[in-house]
Protein backbone atom coordinates (compact mmCIF):
# COMPACT_ATOMS: atom_id res chain seq x y z
CA UNK A 1 0.00 0.00 0.00
CA UNK A 2 1.44 3.67 -0.73
CA UNK A 3 0.16 6.46 1.15
CA UNK A 4 0.85 9.97 0.72
CA UNK A 5 0.27 12.72 3.17
CA UNK A 6 -0.58 16.24 2.55
CA UNK A 7 0.59 18.93 4.81
CA UNK A 8 1.98 22.16 5.77
CA UNK A 9 5.41 21.46 7.50
CA UNK A 10 6.81 17.90 8.24
CA UNK A 11 8.46 19.34 11.84
CA UNK A 12 6.77 22.41 13.32
CA UNK A 13 4.06 22.29 15.13
CA UNK A 14 1.33 20.03 16.66
CA UNK A 15 -0.48 19.18 13.02
CA UNK A 16 2.79 18.69 11.49
CA UNK A 17 4.34 16.72 14.31
CA UNK A 18 1.39 14.41 14.77
CA UNK A 19 1.46 13.79 10.90
CA UNK A 20 4.94 12.84 10.74
CA UNK A 21 4.37 10.09 13.78
CA UNK A 22 1.69 8.66 11.73
CA UNK A 23 4.00 8.42 9.06
CA UNK A 24 6.87 6.94 10.94
CA UNK A 25 4.08 4.41 12.44
CA UNK A 26 3.02 3.64 8.77
CA UNK A 27 6.32 2.68 8.15
CA UNK A 28 6.86 0.10 11.17
CA UNK A 29 3.74 -1.97 9.53
CA UNK A 30 5.59 -2.12 6.37
CA UNK A 31 3.23 0.68 4.47
CA UNK A 32 4.90 2.62 1.91
CA UNK A 33 4.20 6.34 3.10
CA UNK A 34 5.45 9.78 2.17
CA UNK A 35 4.54 13.18 2.75
CA UNK A 36 4.24 16.51 0.30
CA UNK A 37 4.33 19.72 2.58
CA UNK A 38 4.39 23.31 1.63
CA UNK A 39 8.14 23.63 3.78
CA UNK A 40 10.63 20.69 4.23
CA UNK A 41 12.26 20.87 7.97
CA UNK A 42 13.73 17.42 7.54
CA UNK A 43 16.15 15.76 5.35
CA UNK A 44 14.48 12.83 4.10
CA UNK A 45 14.06 10.87 1.12
CA UNK A 46 9.93 10.11 2.01
CA UNK A 47 9.36 13.81 2.37
CA UNK A 48 9.32 16.58 -0.52
CA UNK A 49 8.15 20.38 -1.33
CA UNK A 50 5.02 21.13 -3.16
CA UNK A 51 6.41 23.01 -6.38
CA UNK A 52 5.48 27.28 -5.92
CA UNK A 53 4.99 29.86 -7.72
CA UNK A 54 5.66 32.25 -5.36
CA UNK A 55 6.04 35.40 -7.72
CA UNK A 56 2.75 34.90 -8.96
CA UNK A 57 0.77 33.56 -5.98
CA UNK A 58 1.63 37.04 -4.46
CA UNK A 59 0.15 38.78 -6.99
CA UNK A 60 -2.85 37.11 -6.90
CA UNK A 61 -3.05 37.19 -2.95
CA UNK A 62 -2.93 40.33 -3.14
CA UNK A 63 -6.67 40.57 -4.08
CA UNK A 64 -7.94 37.62 -2.41
CA UNK A 65 -6.52 38.99 1.06
CA UNK A 66 -8.30 42.33 0.51
CA UNK A 67 -11.66 39.77 -0.44
CA UNK A 68 -11.13 37.93 2.59
CA UNK A 69 -10.62 34.85 1.19
CA UNK A 70 -7.88 32.26 2.49
CA UNK A 71 -5.42 29.72 0.26
CA UNK A 72 -7.09 30.01 -3.24
CA UNK A 73 -4.75 32.34 -4.39
CA UNK A 74 -2.30 28.87 -4.79
CA UNK A 75 -1.90 28.05 -8.06
CA UNK A 76 0.73 25.09 -7.99
CA UNK A 77 -1.73 22.64 -5.92
CA UNK A 78 -3.31 21.14 -9.08
CA UNK A 79 0.38 20.16 -10.11
CA UNK A 80 0.53 18.09 -7.38
CA UNK A 81 -1.15 15.50 -9.98
CA UNK A 82 1.71 15.06 -11.88
CA UNK A 83 4.14 14.67 -8.79
CA UNK A 84 5.71 10.81 -8.61
CA UNK A 85 4.91 10.64 -5.27
CA UNK A 86 1.12 10.91 -5.88
CA UNK A 87 1.38 9.16 -8.75
CA UNK A 88 2.63 6.09 -6.99
CA UNK A 89 -0.01 6.49 -4.19
CA UNK A 90 -2.89 4.57 -3.72
CA UNK A 91 -4.92 6.66 -1.36
CA UNK A 92 -4.10 10.14 0.16
CA UNK A 93 -4.11 11.35 3.67
CA UNK A 94 -4.95 15.73 3.86
CA UNK A 95 -3.69 17.27 7.13
CA UNK A 96 -3.95 20.67 7.71
CA UNK A 97 -4.77 22.74 4.60
CA UNK A 98 -4.35 25.67 6.03
CA UNK A 99 -2.30 28.63 6.26
CA UNK A 100 -1.22 29.85 2.14
CA UNK A 101 0.51 26.14 1.29
CA UNK A 102 -2.56 24.69 -0.45
CA UNK A 103 -5.48 25.94 -2.75
CA UNK A 104 -8.77 23.47 -1.11
CA UNK A 105 -10.37 24.34 -4.26
CA UNK A 106 -8.17 21.22 -5.80
CA UNK A 107 -9.11 18.73 -3.38
CA UNK A 108 -11.40 17.56 -5.64
CA UNK A 109 -9.13 17.03 -8.44
CA UNK A 110 -6.58 15.34 -6.80
CA UNK A 111 -9.25 12.79 -5.33
CA UNK A 112 -11.26 12.25 -8.86
CA UNK A 113 -8.76 9.17 -8.98
CA UNK A 114 -7.28 8.32 -5.63
CA UNK A 115 -9.45 8.11 -2.29
CA UNK A 116 -8.72 10.08 0.34
CA UNK A 117 -8.57 10.30 4.36
CA UNK A 118 -9.16 14.16 5.63
CA UNK A 119 -7.39 14.28 9.30
CA UNK A 120 -8.87 17.23 10.86
CA UNK A 121 -6.50 18.75 13.62
CA UNK A 122 -8.73 21.56 14.04
CA UNK A 123 -12.34 23.22 12.75
CA UNK A 124 -11.20 25.32 9.79
CA UNK A 125 -12.05 22.63 7.50
CA UNK A 126 -15.47 23.39 7.70
CA UNK A 127 -15.61 26.59 8.99
CA UNK A 128 -15.68 30.16 7.05
CA UNK A 129 -12.13 31.07 7.96
CA UNK A 130 -11.09 30.31 11.51
CA UNK A 131 -9.50 27.39 13.31
CA UNK A 132 -11.60 27.74 16.22
CA UNK A 133 -14.79 28.86 16.44
CA UNK A 134 -14.34 30.60 20.06
CA UNK A 135 -18.19 29.32 20.80
CA UNK A 136 -19.23 30.72 17.61
CA UNK A 137 -21.93 28.09 15.83
CA UNK A 138 -22.28 30.09 12.71
CA UNK A 139 -20.02 27.61 10.69
CA UNK A 140 -23.06 25.29 10.99
CA UNK A 141 -26.00 27.30 9.02
CA UNK A 142 -23.15 28.94 6.65
CA UNK A 143 -21.00 31.53 8.36
CA UNK A 144 -21.34 35.16 7.68
CA UNK A 145 -21.32 38.33 10.02
CA UNK A 146 -18.57 36.35 11.60
CA UNK A 147 -17.94 38.41 15.39
CA UNK A 148 -14.29 37.02 15.11
CA UNK A 149 -12.62 37.50 12.26
CA UNK A 150 -8.59 38.10 13.96
CA UNK A 151 -9.23 34.45 14.89
CA UNK A 152 -6.58 32.34 12.90
CA UNK A 153 -5.94 32.17 10.67
CA UNK A 154 -7.27 35.46 10.07
CA UNK A 155 -9.22 37.31 7.97
CA UNK A 156 -9.26 41.30 6.58
CA UNK A 157 -13.38 41.49 5.00
CA UNK A 158 -15.60 39.24 6.46
CA UNK A 159 -16.52 36.89 2.93
CA UNK A 160 -16.50 34.29 5.31
CA UNK A 161 -20.15 33.07 3.85
CA UNK A 162 -18.39 33.04 0.57
CA UNK A 163 -15.44 30.64 1.71
CA UNK A 164 -17.98 28.58 3.28
CA UNK A 165 -19.74 28.15 0.36
CA UNK A 166 -16.79 27.12 -1.77
CA UNK A 167 -15.74 24.35 1.11
CA UNK A 168 -19.03 23.12 0.37
CA UNK A 169 -19.03 22.78 -3.26
CA UNK A 170 -15.57 21.47 -3.13
CA UNK A 171 -16.64 18.62 -1.19
CA UNK A 172 -19.92 18.06 -2.95
CA UNK A 173 -17.44 17.15 -5.80
CA UNK A 174 -14.49 15.23 -3.54
CA UNK A 175 -13.98 11.85 -2.55
CA UNK A 176 -13.13 12.12 1.30
CA UNK A 177 -13.08 9.82 4.42
CA UNK A 178 -13.05 12.21 7.59
CA UNK A 179 -10.83 11.18 10.34
CA UNK A 180 -11.50 13.14 14.06
CA UNK A 181 -8.90 12.38 16.56
CA UNK A 182 -10.78 13.75 19.55
CA UNK A 183 -14.17 12.86 20.68
CA UNK A 184 -14.96 16.60 20.73
CA UNK A 185 -13.90 17.13 17.32
CA UNK A 186 -15.65 13.97 15.73
CA UNK A 187 -19.37 15.56 17.20
CA UNK A 188 -18.45 19.40 15.82
CA UNK A 189 -17.99 17.16 11.94
CA UNK A 190 -20.83 15.78 12.08
CA UNK A 191 -22.72 19.10 13.11
CA UNK A 192 -20.62 20.65 9.90
CA UNK A 193 -20.24 20.39 5.57
CA UNK A 194 -18.74 17.10 6.14
CA UNK A 195 -21.52 15.08 7.60
CA UNK A 196 -21.51 14.03 3.98
CA UNK A 197 -18.92 11.99 4.28
CA UNK A 198 -17.95 8.83 6.89
CA UNK A 199 -16.47 9.99 10.23
CA UNK A 200 -14.28 7.93 12.30
CA UNK A 201 -12.62 8.94 15.15
CA UNK A 202 -8.91 7.94 15.54
CA UNK A 203 -6.65 9.67 18.64
CA UNK A 204 -3.46 10.55 17.62
CA UNK A 205 -0.61 8.01 18.49
CA UNK A 206 3.11 8.42 19.97
CA UNK A 207 5.66 6.52 20.38
CA UNK A 208 5.55 5.30 24.23
CA UNK A 209 9.37 3.70 24.25
CA UNK A 210 10.67 7.24 24.18
CA UNK A 211 7.63 8.89 25.50
CA UNK A 212 8.21 7.16 29.07
CA UNK A 213 8.60 7.35 32.87
CA UNK A 214 11.85 8.22 33.92
CA UNK A 215 13.49 8.57 37.48
CA UNK A 216 12.64 12.33 38.32
CA UNK A 217 15.39 12.76 40.68
CA UNK A 218 17.69 12.32 37.96
CA UNK A 219 15.84 14.63 35.24
CA UNK A 220 15.94 16.91 38.07
CA UNK A 221 19.70 16.81 38.26
CA UNK A 222 20.24 17.19 34.37
CA UNK A 223 18.19 20.20 34.48
CA UNK A 224 19.63 21.39 37.77
CA UNK A 225 16.58 22.07 40.06
CA UNK A 226 16.79 21.12 43.22
CA UNK A 227 14.86 17.42 44.65
CA UNK A 228 13.33 20.07 47.10
CA UNK A 229 11.21 21.74 44.50
CA UNK A 230 7.60 21.14 43.32
CA UNK A 231 7.59 21.20 39.66
CA UNK A 232 5.01 22.42 37.13
CA UNK A 233 5.24 22.12 33.77
CA UNK A 234 3.49 24.57 30.77
CA UNK A 235 4.36 23.87 27.05
CA UNK A 236 3.20 25.13 24.06
CA UNK A 237 5.15 26.24 20.12
CA UNK A 238 4.07 29.56 21.43
CA UNK A 239 3.44 30.27 24.97
CA UNK A 240 2.52 34.07 24.10
CA UNK A 241 -0.44 32.43 21.96
CA UNK A 242 -3.74 33.59 23.50
CA UNK A 243 -5.40 30.36 22.52
CA UNK A 244 -3.09 28.50 24.80
CA UNK A 245 -4.41 30.19 27.44
CA UNK A 246 -0.63 31.76 29.07
CA UNK A 247 -2.23 34.86 30.86
CA UNK A 248 -4.57 32.15 32.59
CA UNK A 249 -2.10 30.30 34.21
CA UNK A 250 -0.41 33.03 34.99
CA UNK A 251 -3.57 34.46 37.32
CA UNK A 252 -4.11 30.98 38.28
CA UNK A 253 -0.39 30.66 39.92
CA UNK A 254 -0.85 34.49 41.30
CA UNK A 255 -4.02 32.80 43.61
CA UNK A 256 -1.49 30.22 44.89
CA UNK A 257 -1.00 30.35 49.05
CA UNK A 258 2.69 32.28 49.51
CA UNK A 259 3.56 29.05 51.37
CA UNK A 260 3.38 27.08 48.46
CA UNK A 261 4.79 29.58 45.67
CA UNK A 262 7.85 29.59 47.79
CA UNK A 263 7.77 25.98 47.02
CA UNK A 264 6.78 25.77 43.03
CA UNK A 265 9.63 25.72 40.11
CA UNK A 266 7.92 26.75 37.12
CA UNK A 267 9.27 24.72 33.90
CA UNK A 268 7.98 25.95 30.55
CA UNK A 269 8.61 24.58 26.99
CA UNK A 270 8.56 26.67 23.59
CA UNK A 271 9.14 30.35 23.02
CA UNK A 272 7.97 33.52 25.43
CA UNK A 273 8.56 31.89 28.89
CA UNK A 274 10.86 34.80 29.73
CA UNK A 275 7.31 37.22 28.93
CA UNK A 276 5.40 35.12 31.83
CA UNK A 277 8.42 35.06 34.27
CA UNK A 278 7.85 39.04 34.50
CA UNK A 279 4.36 38.24 35.70
CA UNK A 280 5.08 35.87 38.21
CA UNK A 281 6.89 36.02 41.72
CA UNK A 282 7.80 32.79 41.65
CA UNK A 283 11.12 30.41 40.59
CA UNK A 284 10.77 29.74 36.95
CA UNK A 285 13.19 27.95 34.38
CA UNK A 286 12.60 28.61 30.76
CA UNK A 287 13.90 26.06 28.26
CA UNK A 288 13.09 27.74 25.16
CA UNK A 289 11.61 25.55 22.02
CA UNK A 290 12.46 22.17 22.42
CA UNK A 291 11.89 19.48 19.25
CA UNK A 292 13.94 16.48 20.66
CA UNK A 293 11.54 13.62 21.89
CA UNK A 294 13.60 11.97 24.25
CA UNK A 295 14.88 15.29 25.95
CA UNK A 296 11.60 16.54 26.29
CA UNK A 297 10.66 12.80 27.81
CA UNK A 298 13.18 13.72 30.69
CA UNK A 299 11.31 17.11 30.85
CA UNK A 300 7.70 15.73 31.76
CA UNK A 301 9.65 13.37 33.82
CA UNK A 302 11.10 16.13 36.11
CA UNK A 303 7.46 17.98 36.70
CA UNK A 304 5.10 16.99 39.48
CA UNK A 305 2.03 18.22 37.15
CA UNK A 306 1.74 19.32 33.67
CA UNK A 307 -0.49 22.64 33.62
CA UNK A 308 -2.30 23.48 29.80
CA UNK A 309 -4.64 26.58 30.38
CA UNK A 310 -5.89 26.16 26.87
CA UNK A 311 -8.78 28.09 25.63
CA UNK A 312 -9.30 25.60 22.80
CA UNK A 313 -7.95 22.34 21.43
CA UNK A 314 -8.01 19.43 19.90
CA UNK A 315 -6.18 16.14 21.42
CA UNK A 316 -3.22 18.53 22.33
CA UNK A 317 0.14 16.20 21.66
CA UNK A 318 1.83 17.96 24.97
CA UNK A 319 -1.27 15.96 26.81
CA UNK A 320 -0.23 13.01 25.17
CA UNK A 321 3.34 13.26 25.41
CA UNK A 322 2.31 14.37 29.25
CA UNK A 323 0.49 10.78 30.04
CA UNK A 324 3.06 8.91 28.31
CA UNK A 325 5.62 9.65 30.82
CA UNK A 326 3.34 8.99 34.14
CA UNK A 327 3.22 12.98 34.53
CA UNK A 328 -0.70 13.93 35.92
CA UNK A 329 -1.99 16.94 34.06
CA UNK A 330 -4.23 20.09 35.05
CA UNK A 331 -6.29 21.78 32.56
CA UNK A 332 -9.83 23.29 31.52
CA UNK A 333 -12.34 21.27 30.21
CA UNK A 334 -12.76 22.41 26.59
CA UNK A 335 -12.25 20.64 22.72
CA UNK A 336 -10.83 17.06 23.39
CA UNK A 337 -9.02 17.69 26.37
CA UNK A 338 -11.55 15.55 28.77
CA UNK A 339 -10.55 12.96 26.50
CA UNK A 340 -6.79 12.39 28.19
CA UNK A 341 -7.56 14.46 30.85
CA UNK A 342 -9.74 12.20 33.20
CA UNK A 343 -11.08 13.68 36.80
CA UNK A 344 -9.49 11.86 39.57
CA UNK A 345 -7.76 9.69 37.27
CA UNK A 346 -5.37 11.28 34.97
CA UNK A 347 -5.90 14.34 36.61
CA UNK A 348 -8.32 18.07 37.37
CA UNK A 349 -10.24 19.01 35.00
CA UNK A 350 -11.31 22.69 35.85
CA UNK A 351 -13.95 24.61 34.09
CA UNK A 352 -13.47 26.24 31.03
CA UNK A 353 -11.08 29.74 32.07
CA UNK A 354 -12.03 29.38 35.70
CA UNK A 355 -8.55 30.02 36.93
CA UNK A 356 -9.71 29.97 41.08
CA UNK A 357 -10.69 26.11 39.38
CA UNK A 358 -7.72 26.08 38.02
CA UNK A 359 -5.36 27.06 41.09
CA UNK A 360 -7.32 24.45 43.20
CA UNK A 361 -6.66 21.64 41.09
CA UNK A 362 -2.89 22.44 41.34
CA UNK A 363 -3.19 23.07 44.96
CA UNK A 364 -5.00 19.89 45.83
CA UNK A 365 -3.07 17.40 43.38
CA UNK A 366 0.37 19.13 44.91
CA UNK A 367 -0.59 18.44 48.44
CA UNK A 368 -2.31 15.24 47.81
CA UNK A 369 0.82 12.91 47.01
CA UNK A 370 -0.83 9.60 47.21
CA UNK A 371 -3.53 10.62 44.10
CA UNK A 372 -0.78 11.92 42.56
CA UNK A 373 1.54 8.15 42.54
CA UNK A 374 -2.09 6.74 41.53
CA UNK A 375 -2.75 9.08 38.51
CA UNK A 376 0.74 8.55 37.48
CA UNK A 377 0.49 4.56 36.79
CA UNK A 378 -3.46 5.55 35.55
CA UNK A 379 -1.43 7.87 32.70
CA UNK A 380 1.06 5.42 31.96
CA UNK A 381 -1.21 2.74 31.49
CA UNK A 382 -3.79 4.89 29.37
CA UNK A 383 -1.60 5.84 26.96
CA UNK A 384 -0.25 2.35 26.60
CA UNK A 385 -3.19 1.15 25.82
CA UNK A 386 -5.21 4.06 23.79
CA UNK A 387 -2.53 6.17 22.38
CA UNK A 388 0.52 4.19 21.16
CA UNK A 389 1.89 4.79 18.17
CA UNK A 390 0.91 0.81 16.59
CA UNK A 391 -2.14 1.68 18.00
CA UNK A 392 -2.78 4.39 15.45
CA UNK A 393 -1.20 3.02 12.66
CA UNK A 394 -3.10 -0.24 12.71
CA UNK A 395 -6.36 1.84 12.88
CA UNK A 396 -5.22 3.97 10.08
CA UNK A 397 -4.14 0.77 7.77
CA UNK A 398 -7.52 -0.95 8.51
CA UNK A 399 -9.39 2.48 7.34
CA UNK A 400 -6.97 2.83 4.08
CA UNK A 401 -7.92 -0.69 3.50
CA UNK A 402 -11.47 -0.75 3.77
CA UNK A 403 -11.49 2.44 1.60
CA UNK A 404 -9.50 0.91 -1.37
CA UNK A 405 -11.65 -2.05 -1.26
CA UNK A 406 -14.77 -0.84 -1.15
CA UNK A 407 -13.53 1.10 -4.59
CA UNK A 408 -16.09 3.95 -3.93
CA UNK A 409 -14.18 7.05 -4.90
CA UNK A 410 -16.99 9.34 -5.33
CA UNK A 411 -18.95 9.98 -2.58
CA UNK A 412 -22.78 11.27 -2.65
CA UNK A 413 -24.24 13.53 -0.57
CA UNK A 414 -26.43 11.85 1.55
CA UNK A 415 -26.59 12.25 5.66
CA UNK A 416 -27.31 8.26 6.41
CA UNK A 417 -23.41 8.24 5.61
CA UNK A 418 -22.51 9.45 8.16
CA UNK A 419 -20.60 6.77 10.67
CA UNK A 420 -18.23 6.86 14.30
CA UNK A 421 -16.01 4.60 14.86
CA UNK A 422 -13.02 4.30 17.71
Amino acid sequence: MNVLHINQFDAVGGAAIAAYRLHQGLLRQSVNSRLLVGQAKLDSPWVNEIPKRAWLDKQIERVTYRLGLQSIHITTTGSITQHPFYQAADILNFHNLHTGYFNYLAIGQLTQNKPAVLTLHDMWSFTGHCSYSNGCDRWTTGCGQCPHLDTHPQVRRDNTHLEWRLKDWVYSRSSLTIVAPSQWLAEQAKRSILQRFPIYQIPNGLDTKVYQPLDSAQCRAVLGIPASKRVLLFSAESLKEKRKGGDLLQAALQKLPDALKSEILLLTLGEGGEAIAQHLDLEILSLGYVSCDRLKALIYSAADLFVLPTRADNLPLVLQESMACGTPMVSFKVGGVPDLVRPGVTGYLATAEDTEDLCQGIVQLLEDRTLRQQMQQNCREIAIAEYSLDHQAKQYQQLYQSILKSGHFRVSVRQEQVVSRS
